[in-house]
């Protein structure tokens, strides 16, 4: 009797595996987000994920920490399965780092306190050795000389690169990227693509949604494209964004890499009339 081979959705992680995601499924009501969506992220790697609106993006990362409860699927980090009804969901979140798109800094504390109450809290460590781990974590994103200052007298580029140090002041084995830089003004946007860019080269695996398209080309070892809450595309960087195959693919890069000419294109005087 010959036995069957399991697909790759049915298998359970790989020890190679950052993150190991399993027919996940996401519903708010009768709103279905996301829809059986099986995905891997090696250890050490880079992974993109862009999109339109709407597609699922955001959801799928805060499902990868449990910030959204998966409708069902299994989520794994590691060799910890994170949607085990038994998982110690602390203990595995103190492995993730996250960086949101607002930069949910406490403004009451300074920068410096910012990176140590977590420390001091969650992992126990002294107050100097807090202090310690924070002054290198904004050494490596360049914020050391605003320790002092609270995050309103920073600028919005600063506030995120104060909030990237405070998640390596946790130790993380991986780090999660919600649009970084979607509310930053555009002129602060490459401070802090420069700090992820850093990580990366340091060989942080990092998940990142993002609509930085350039960024996401020159970094990224993998893109995966998702569309309507499924991932219609995946590979590497430059063949996702440089060649993509799929219709979806092709549509959507084609509005936001030439955002000019689309806006072109949609002004009419009777709403039918290309200008060019």
């Amino acid at each position: 009797m010959t036995m069957s081979t399991p697909s790759t959705a049915e298998r359970g992680p790989n020890p190679a595996h950052a993150i190991s995601i399993r027919n996940l499924k996401k519903s708010f009501g009768d709103n279905e987000v996301l829809k059986d969506i099986t995905l891997d992220v090696d250890l050490g790697e880079v992974v993109c994920v862009i999109g339109p609106s709407g597609s699922g993006k955001s959801t799928l990362l805060r499902c990868v920490n449990l910030l959204e409860d998966p409708t069902s699927g299994r989520i794994f980090v590691g060799t910890d399965e994170i949607t085990d009804p038994d998982v110690d969901i602390d203990r595995v979140r103190r492995r993730i780092g996250m960086v949101f798109q607002s930069f949910n800094l406490f403004p009451h504390l300074t920068v410096l306190d910012n990176l140590t109450v977590a420390q001091t809290k969650v992992l126990r460590r002294s107050r100097a050795k807090a202090k310690e781990v924070a002054r290198h974590n904004l050494e490596r994103v360049g914020m050391t000389h605003k320790e002092d200052a609270y995050p309103a007298q920073l600028s919005g580029g600063q506030q995120q690169r104060v909030a990237i140090a405070r998640s390596l002041s946790m130790d993380p084995e991986l780090m999660l990227f919600d649009e970084p830089t979607s509310a930053l003004d555009p002129e602060l946007v490459g401070e802090v693509l420069a700090v992820m860019k850093a990580l990366a080269a340091e060989g942080m695996t990092m998940m990142i949604v993002t609509h930085e398209m350039a960024f996401a080309r020159e970094v990224a070892h993998r893109v995966v494209f998702m569309d309507g809450g499924y991932v219609v595309e995946e590979g590497p960087a430059h063949e996702v964004i440089g060649d993509p195959q799929e219709a979806r693919t092709k549509s959507f890069l084609h509005r936001v890499l030439n955002p000019m000419v689309i806006e072109a294109e949609e002004i009419t005087d009777e709403g039918v009339r290309d200008i060019h």
